[in-house]
């Protein structure tokens, strides 16, 4: 083509020589007619010579140019009809009105014209009107990305199938590292004899076998309660998908021997994490497991999210006090350490921890230490009023209270901040102290829960136990000789222990009455105690109008809702719940009502067959199997119950399908 244009070019010099020829022609006719006339001749027949040449070079091009065109028109076609991508144009009512013939291949139908682009996916409508340029979705039995350009009204459709086949192998190849341990197992197997230690050892290994042959897991024991257990991402999601019967295989055929003995696994998963990171967000779950109770499964991917799996059982109380012991003399070591001790609960303080409150202060000054006791009287309730006023009575406690804004006045880099019946960070009554020392303790009796105090130097968190004060009690009995308690002080912590328990109907266990008998021994005074969880006349009216509306959902679950513009505190729905488990038939009990500070409160009472915790941490909250709440915003009771009820019955099937 290209020497076409250059003849073409060469001819139009040509014809300016010609003209310049004729005129030099005009000058030799002039002087010499023949010579003129001999010249015209050859030059008419060089010009004859030219026009048949560039009428020849003009059909060529012509030629060319046509046969050029049906060739792009024939490779248009065939590119748009044969080509493995998708075309489809669609109108403003997101019909289709046309489609190459790839897109026809993967339809059952013979032709997909006329049909609305629903028809191939809803996402495709959806993605357009939110102006998403790209869009992913499945059509039959084929993966897509479909390239949308609205303003032409045309989509493309790229066949990702093997792409997406090798990213999901790639998925469910990726290596998931779990540490198993047998919860108890030291405590339950110290009384055995060998014959019976070793047919207990037989019976554990023999289902983890067979457990781990059937899913395909390598399992090594590496101690004897502990084994490492590595899988890929695909076994761990069928795992997930029986909802890790092995724990009910192995509660079930323990407890037929009358053996309480658990299983607890920590999960570690992320694509982008090493071998070693695994292994550290394994143990990572395990500690977040057994700090739940154990029973169950905690898998925890690199991002920080937890999954929990089980927990359908109480914890078992530890048969001995080594480690309150232990703990009790670290925290000693603490508290000589540091200059001060603030001590503080959490937010809405109860019984449970105002007393722990007091007893962790004792602590403090038995060890020659000045202890202060964060409190905020804006946030007091009726719950610890009468508590309030006693310490108020007495000569030598109300000066160790102080505010949270005296607090901040006085820590120090080298405070020592203990955080008593809570271990969240947005519960306490302060969080602002927790960043001011490098020096924190947590002691608490709730599970534990995906929310954390970061980096805490010593954590004694025992879900065993009835009370924080439970805990504290025997914290105190490890203490120098040197500490007393008064009454009012024994008092508190032994109304802590109260409270919680339920006047020791719940919860409850032989160290619990063992802790009860050692404030007894110092003081405590019951009939105290029965006057400071006195209420009011009004209040037994309103929990009463409350528990009218209660209404039983499934399988013995109460719900009540309180009525629309209707307020109550967290303490009064907490015993309107406890109430409703004193009723025949009863197994778990919700409460839900809007509450003075715009939020929506629900508390949640179980008998322990139902493990309130489960549901109340997917409504964003938490506590025990038989004791759990939660605080909603932005929402209502109507919207509240519904959720609740969606989570109860998720919660049941799931307890159905195992």
């Amino acid at each position: 083509m290209s020497n076409l244009f250059k003849k073409t070019s060469i001819n139009n010099h040509i014809w300016a020589i010609y003209g310049l020829s004729l005129i030099f022609l005009g000058f030799i006719f002039y002087f010499n007619w023949i010579i003129g006339a001999v010249m015209t001749i050859l030059l008419a027949i060089t010009l004859y010579n030219s026009v048949r040449t560039e009428k020849q070079l003009q059909n060529d091009a012509e030629e060319y140019i046509a046969t050029l065109s049906y060739r792009v028109k024939k490779v248009g076609e065939e590119a748009l009809n044969e080509m493995p991508i998708g075309i489809v144009l669609f109108s403003e009512e997101y019909e289709i009105e046309w489609a190459n013939p790839y897109v026809n291949l993967f339809s059952a139908e013979d032709t997909i014209v006329g049909n609305d682009l629903s028809q191939i996916s809803s996402k495709l409508i959806t993605g357009i009107k939110e102006n998403k340029s790209e869009i992913w979705f499945d059509y039959y039995d084929r993966s897509f990305k479909a390239i949308v350009k609205k303003e032409e009204r045309l989509i493309y459709f790229f066949d990702k199938t093997e792409q997406v086949e090798i990213e999901t192998l790639y998925e469910n190849d990726q290596t998931v590292l779990a540490i198993i341990f047998l919860d108890n197992y030291e405590e339950i197997t110290q009384a055995m004899d060998d014959t019976t230690k070793s047919h207990l050892n037989s019976k554990m290994t023999s289902i983890l076998n067979e457990w781990s042959s059937q899913y395909d897991i390598y399992l090594k024991r590496t101690s004897q309660e502990r084994f490492l257990a590595v899988m890929n991402q695909e076994i761990l999601e069928q795992l997930e998908k029986m909802k890790f019967e092995v724990l009910d295989e192995v509660r079930e055929l323990i407890s037929e021997k009358n053996v309480p003995l658990t299983l607890s696994i920590g999960i570690g998963k992320g694509p982008n994490s090493t071998l070693r990171e695994l292994g550290d967000l394994a143990q990572s779950s395990l500690d977040l497991a057994l700090g739940r109770g154990g029973d169950q499964v905690a898998i925890k991917d690199e991002s920080g999210k937890v999954n929990f799996y089980g927990g359908k059982t109480n914890p078992m109380e530890k048969r001995t006090r080594v480690r309150a012991r232990v703990i009790s003399h670290a925290l000693k070591e603490l508290v000589k350490e540091s200059e001060k001790v603030i001590i503080m609960g959490h937010k809405n303080p109860d019984m449970d921890s105002l007393g722990a409150c007091i007893g962790i202060l004792k602590v403090a000054q038995a060890n020659d230490k000045d202890g202060f006791v964060v409190f905020d009287p804006n946030g007091e309730n009726t719950g610890v009023q009468k508590l309030i006023e006693a310490i108020q009575d007495d000569e030598s406690l109300p000066q160790w209270l102080i505010s949270p804004d005296d607090a901040m006045d006085i820590v120090t880099k080298n405070t020592l901040v203990v955080v008593v019946d809570t271990h969240k960070p947005s519960l306490v009554m302060d969080d602002r102290l927790l960043t001011k020392t490098d020096h924190v303790v947590v002691i608490d009796h709730h599970r534990r829960a995906e929310e954390f105090i970061k980096d805490p130097t010593l954590v004694y968190m025992e879900p065993y136990a009835s009370s924080t004060a439970e805990l504290v009690t025997e914290l105190l009995e490890y203490q120098p000789s040197s500490l007393k308690l008064n009454m009012i002080e024994a008092t508190a912590l032994l109304a802590g222990i109260i409270v919680d328990t339920k006047y020791f109907t719940l919860r409850t266990g032989s160290r619990t009455f063992d802790a009860a008998s050692y404030l007894r021994s110092k003081g405590a005074d019951t009939v105290v105690v029965q006057k400071l969880m006195k209420e009011d006349l009004d209040v037994y009216v309103k929990r009463s109008k409350l528990i009218e509306n209660a209404r039983v959902y499934r399988d013995g679950i109460a719900i009540v809702k309180a009525h629309e513009g209707e307020f109550y505190g967290p303490i009064l729905i907490a015993q309107a719940a406890d109430t409703l488990l004193t009723m025949s038939g009863i197994k778990a009990s919700f409460v839900i009502s809007a509450r003075d500070d715009g939020k929506i409160g629900v508390s949640a009472r179980s008998l322990g067959d139902i493990n309130v915790q489960v549901i109340m941490e997917n409504m964003n909250g938490g506590g025990h199997l038989t004791n759990a709440a939660t605080q909603l915003e932005d929402t209502n009771v109507h919207e509240v119950e519904e959720q609740l009820k969606e989570i109860i019955d998720e919660y049941m099937e799931g307890r159905a399908e195992q």
